[in-house]
């Protein structure tokens, strides 16, 4: 769970060091007191999209942190070893910097790591649900994963998309084949003939190389024998001979050097130079000897040098790069090979199709079970939500020839009262039953989440009264589970958290900042009270808050 949460210099906060608590907790406070904020710097060290505005006027960056406890058994754990990122003491640290210019870095648990990586940390450790989250629950796509995701079956799911992609992409080949038979044949004979022509040329990449330095060695041999026999000819064989002049020198300094011994070094010195002269005379007589003349391998070279450059010029590729084009076009010939065989593509397409067929299958008979189970829920849940006698039910059509998603379409319907046929979710007349009922489903779903975080901003936007009450009571139930926040306006909610906190604005020096202040026993009911009777405080509102609270002994008569 989110232990931890530091924030420096983001929009109008300048310094703040949150330590969190497990259960249900509620964030309150006066509308733009900076509620939200909270919860825009959590999702961006969760991994959100960076916007140099976040900020704070006048200051070089925005720096948050985050800290989460995090169980050995779980899978960001194994993540984070497979990355061969450390993870000691079950402790996750997340950290986003934001600068001013607008670049932005992240960091998990001080190892640089991309947004890609951070936001995969992220999905792990906690779930955001904006205010206008239920309007998602419009989508088709988002009710079939979250049906899919009731049911456990997210990962298969996906596995039937694949089969089904598969399947298609082999028909699509199979009708290609069919009708373009004589196109396919004539691109495979002339593939066949460009690699039959560079199969010809005998020719390996790798001797390009060395068939040009053999190819200027020879073009250049008669210039190479004749400095070798002027080298030659200066080192051993003339009568100014070099080797002859270092062994009358070096025979001198001996003598010199059998008097005075400081002339000991220059005395090694030029008997080194004697020898490595004379190896330089030998190796000269041997590659003299070596080196011929022969105009047979030169011409021979040279037309070779001239068909694979002529080959290469020809695709426009360089002579070295033959190789890889050979490589593409046997790729490219075995691909036509399968659209050129019809009957052969049928077989693969029939394989693939009755191999989409069971795996949808199973997906089915799993989303057939979680699909009454939701049914039941919501409706269970809207009769505790100022709709009694409405009813909610998961619908699934079967598709003839199924689709990339499975076997059935899926769709949320819903009736909110008694009377009313089922219709479908975003044909909802009342924005107020769609708030409740978004709220509901999220809450129930939440449960399939493997997030151990979940953070509600808002969403009991359009409710109040008893209902208000009912949702907090939800929430505060989702809390015994897993670490619940909500950013809220109702006291109905939040007098149901475990812990309170309130975000206020504040003036100091010259600015405005945002500050949260976690409330006790007497703070509580304040608030409350406030949030109950706004500007004006009475004892009565302030029992009433104590009242809602469960803490009417802290209230004086």
């Amino acid at each position: 769970m989110l232990q931890r949460l530091s924030i420096r210099d983001f929009v109008i906060v300048d310094r703040l060091e949150l330590d969190f608590a497990g259960g249900f907790g509620a964030l309150t406070g006066e509308t733009g007191a900076g509620k939200s904020i909270l919860l825009d710097a959590l999702g961006l060290v969760l991994g959100d999209r960076a916007d140099a505005a976040v900020v704070r006027a006048g200051r070089e960056r925005a720096d948050i942190t985050a800290e989460f406890g995090v169980a050995p058994s779980s899978p960001l754990v194994a993540w984070c070893a497979a990355l061969e990122l450390p993870c000691e003491d079950g402790v996750i640290l997340l950290r986003r910097v934001v600068e001013a210019g607008g670049r932005s870095r992240a960091w998990i648990n001080g190892v640089p790591v991309t947004l890609a990586q951070l936001r995969e940390a992220g999905d792990w450790l906690a779930d955001i649900h904006g205010q206008h989250a239920h309007h998602a629950l419009l989508r088709a796509d988002a009710q079939r994963a979250l049906l899919d995701a009731h049911a456990g079956a997210a990962s298969l799911a996906a596995e039937v998309a694949e089969r089904y992609r598969a399947w298609k992409r082999l028909g699509e080949l199979r009708r290609a084949a069919e009708s373009d038979s004589a196109a396919t044949e004539r691109q495979r004979e002339l593939l066949a003939w460009q690699i039959g022509e560079l199969d010809g040329l005998a020719f390996e990449p790798e001797q390009w190389a060395d068939l040009n330095v053999e190819q200027a060695r020879l073009a250049h041999a008669a210039g190479l024998i004749e400095g070798a026999e002027h080298a030659l000819a200066m080192l051993g064989d003339g009568d100014a001979a070099i080797t002859s002049l270092l062994r009358h020198v070096c025979a001198r300094v001996d003598g010199m050097a059998e008097i005075d011994p400081a002339l000991a070094e220059i005395k090694d010195l030029l008997d080194g130079a004697a020898i490595q002269a004379d190896e330089a005379l030998h190796g000269l007589r041997r590659y003299r000897d070596r080196v011929d003349l022969d105009p047979d391998r030169l011409a021979e070279i040279d037309r070779r040098i001239g068909a694979v450059t002529d080959l290469a010029r020809k695709h426009r590729v360089a002579p070295e790069e033959l190789g890889e084009v050979r490589t593409r076009w046997a790729h490219e010939l075995e691909a036509l090979a399968e659209r050129a065989d019809p009957q052969r593509l049928a077989q693969q397409e029939a394989q693939a199709r009755a191999a989409y067929f069971e795996l949808a299958g199973r997906l089915s008979q799993a989303r057939a079970p979680a699909a009454l189970a939701l049914t039941r829920e919501i409706s269970e849940a809207m009769q505790t939500l100022a709709m009694a006698g409405g009813r909610f039910e998961v619908v699934l059509e079967p598709l003839e020839d199924g689709s990339v998603h499975g076997l059935e379409s899926v769709e949320f319907r819903v009736a909110a009262n008694p009377n009313q046929p089922l219709r479908s979710l975003g044909k909802v007349a009342s924005g107020g039953e769609l708030s409740r009922i978004g709220l509901a489903i999220q809450v129930m779903t939440s449960r399939d989440s493997a997030t151990p975080t979940l953070i509600f901003d808002e969403v009991d936007v359009g409710i109040g009264g008893r209902v208000a009450e009912i949702v907090g009571q939800l929430l505060r139930r989702l809390g015994v589970e897993r670490q619940v926040m909500c950013v809220t306006h109702l006291p109905q909610v939040a007098a149901c958290a475990d812990w309170q906190w309130t975000i206020a604005k504040v003036e100091r020096d010259g600015e405005v900042l945002s500050v949260v202040t976690p409330l006790e026993a007497e703070a509580r009911i304040d608030e409350i009270a406030r949030m109950l009777g706004g500007i004006d405080i009475t004892a009565t509102t302030r029992r009433h808050a104590a009242e809602m609270l469960g803490l009417s002994d802290a209230v004086a008569e």
